[in-house]
């Protein structure tokens, strides 16, 4: 036993593995060809928690936390910041940032902690001269149908939004007629805008619904894999291609895969 705790461990691990006769691999990382990492090990994360395997989420956690101390490392090496920047720059966030339970503000429920961290983070902001628009704080690097959740949530929390769901279904419908449109009229721009308008629409209607667009299309890309690869082995017993049968045949044999799931 080394006597270190375990995260202590993790960073002598990854200086050695930056050192100068360390792993050639490592050293040739910097913070941009390390980004794919960080987004697929997070994702990884992500697919743990959804199978519910608390072993594979303590992997994939520590995973994502590799990648944390990683450019920690690199930046250290070049005298920017260290770990330690990085964990009281955290620790310092969240205790100014939680008023209600690090000093002496009360709070009547979660919308109004939500609401007093948006508070905050703009007095921060107005501190640091920075520009103060409510939007700000949301990566552009963010999936798309997250991103427009989260910037839709903003907007919400300055007051504009719907009152009811009935008016982003209404924006739903209208989207599609203006798809419609657009197809009618073969006009290929218009087709790309119009059909990014009704995501955002179908984005919003799904946060009035209290949902996560980006897992509700995961779980729908999901669903449409299971019965994909069912009606392949349901061909294949049969002795037939995909490509030798009808549309029509395909189409029944895939109504039977969607009742044998809900049976």
């Amino acid at each position: 036993m080394s006597g270190k705790s375990p995260f202590a461990e993790l960073l002598a691990v990854m200086a050695r593995l930056r050192a100068d006769d360390g792993c050639p691999w490592d050293r040739e990382q910097d913070h941009r060809t390390l980004k794919p990492y960080l987004l697929e090990e997070a994702y990884e994360a992500l697919e743990a928690i959804d199978a519910g395997d608390d072993g594979e989420l303590c992997k994939e956690l520590g995973d994502v936390l590799l990648q944390v101390v990683f450019h920690a490392q690199i930046a250290s090496e070049e005298g920017r910041f260290t770990i330690a920047d990085v964990c009281r720059a955290i620790v310092d966030k969240l205790v100014r940032r939680h008023p209600h339970v690090f000093a002496d503000v009360e709070v009547d429920g979660s919308q109004q902690v939500v609401d007093n961290w948006e508070r905050i983070k703009q007095a921060e902001r107005r501190e640091q001269a920075r520009p103060a628009s409510r939007l700000e704080g949301v990566p552009a690097s963010l999936p798309a149908l997250l991103r427009a959740q989260r910037i839709q949530s903003k907007a919400s929390r300055a007051g504009f939004d719907w009152d009811r769901i009935d008016g982003t279904l209404e924006k739903v419908e209208e989207e599609v007629a203006e798809l419609r449109q657009a197809i009618a009229e073969d006009d290929a721009g218009g087709r790309d805008e119009e059909f990014g308008d009704l995501l955002f629409a179908l984005v919003n209607c799904g946060r009035f619904l209290e949902l996560c667009p980006e897992d509700a299309l995961r779980r729908a890309v999901d669903k449409f894999e299971r019965r994909f690869r069912a009606l392949e082995t349901a061909f294949a017993e049969r002795g037939e291609a995909l490509e030798e049968t009808t549309l029509e045949e395909m189409d029944r044999v895939w109504d039977q895969v969607k009742r044998g799931e809900k049976e």
